[in-house]
């Protein structure tokens, strides 16, 4: 059963992460430049209102904030902080493309990737942010980086890239964050939902929220569906998976450029919901830097 946590009517909500030292959600409104705390068991929510759209935001093992802004990568130390940029501003001077989904690996690397508004132009790329402000490109000629996740063992990194509605999954040193090979690891069929956002469970397998899908998927280590959840919206952007013992699903979902007859349709569009899950997820690592 999905329920509606919070009816935040967010423009485009993303970026879902638990944090189990607060219980509490922190997720984003890229659209809105706005980076929200939500207590699951109040629902109660409090914002931070920055001036440029914020991708993704990941919690800092000494406190604080990572996060995917416009042009590069920023920190706070404590919530309500000034972002200050960290590590190269990448993105600046290319107007039509800006940092989108991102994660932490075991070793406390940020990977963050861009989009770009032109999907003609696969300019967009996934870098690797170490604790130490390096920045370093691992996959280019993308349209939309998204999905981001790390498998339990920390070896395969999952990636979507959205508009061309396929997940792949690499090999990856978890001593070096270097990637290897890459292999398809699921095709979804054209016109049904695109891969956004995802994260992975205790077993393994890889929850991936299907943008205009209306429905949220988990599929094995070896790519097969084996549950499908619906969702009341057309667009669920990121799953995360979190609460007291991990076994609760957070979805995030876009409210934007729907029109009148969507939006009558799903009146919660651009809500954040939940759903409970068999299988627990995994403490997500925390930011070096």
């Amino acid at each position: 059963m999905v329920d509606l946590l919070l009816d935040a009517q967010a423009l485009l909500g993303e970026s879902p992460r638990w944090h189990a030292p607060e219980a509490r959600l922190y997720w984003v409104d890229i659209d809105a430049h706005r980076i929200h705390r939500t207590d699951p068991a109040t629902g109660a929510t409090e914002t931070m209102q920055l001036d440029q759209p914020v991708g993704c935001v990941a919690p800092r093992v000494g406190g604080g904030l990572v996060m995917g802004l416009k042009d590069g990568c920023a920190l706070i130390d404590a919530w309500g902080g000034v972002p200050r940029a960290f590590g190269p501003a990448v993105l600046a001077g290319i107007a039509e493309q800006r940092f989108n989904d991102g994660c932490v690996d075991a070793a406390g690397r940020f990977w963050v990737g861009s989009v770009t508004r032109d999907k003609s132009n696969p300019g967009a790329m996934l870098f690797r942010l170490d604790p130490d402000g390096a920045l370093t490109p691992m996959l280019g000629g993308l349209l939309t980086s998204n999905g981001a996740a790390f498998s339990p063992d920390g070896r395969t990194f999952y990636h979507a890239d959205t508009p061309r509605h396929a997940l792949h999954a690499y090999a990856v040193d978890p001593a070096t964050g270097a990637l290897g090979d890459g292999r398809l690891f699921h095709q979804f069929e054209q016109g049904k939902g695109r891969p956004d956002g995802g994260t992975v469970d205790a077993e393994g397998c890889y929850w991936s929220a299907l943008w205009d899908g209306w429905r949220v998927v988990r599929l094995s280590p070896a790519g097969e569906i084996l549950q499908t959840v619906e969702m009341p919206v057309q667009r669920p952007s990121m799953v995360a998976l979190g609460g007291a013992d991990l076994r609760t699903a957070f979805v995030t979902s876009a409210g934007k450029d729907l029109s009148d007859g969507a939006r009558a349709a799903q009146p919660h569009a651009g809500g954040l919901f939940t759903f409970r899950v068999d299988v627990p997820g995994i403490v997500q690592p925390g930011f070096g830097g």
